[in-house]
């Protein structure tokens, strides 16, 4: 039997890469929502990834697209984490994006006038 080293359980490749808190629990996320490994879905915690694979998860109202640096041999402090992985795309950072202001707040004067402006409107 060949053990590949770069493979590594997606349940436990969460946990290293600080995901989630324990094992456990993202195993049981998995196993009850599943998630998506180079586009195929999946609800097993002991499926295998390796360096090169893309896995989508969907926490919440985010949606986060990851792709697998490194398989990792433990679960080290948060800097060692984010070396285990590349965010290609998150739902929250792209609906924050929507937000960024262009000036500096309106003044109560400013809020006055933009109230009669839209009274008028209606």
């Amino acid at each position: 039997m060949t053990i590949n080293i770069n493979k590594v359980r997606a349940d436990k490749w969460l946990w290293f890469a600080r995901f989630f808190r324990t094992r456990s629990l993202s195993s049981k996320y998995i196993s009850e929502n599943g998630i998506r490994i180079n586009g195929i879905k999946t609800k097993k915690p002991s499926a295998s990834l390796k360096p090169g694979d893309i896995i989508t998860l969907n926490t919440g109202n985010t949606t986060k697209v990851v792709k697998i640096l490194s398989s990792g041999v433990r679960r080290g402090s948060a800097l060692e984490a984010e070396l285990l992985y590349f965010l290609q795309y998150s739902s929250f950072l792209a609906e924050n994006k929507k937000y960024d202001r262009v000036g500096a707040r309106p003044t109560k004067k400013n809020r006055r006038i933009l109230e009669k402006i839209k009274s008028s409107l209606e």
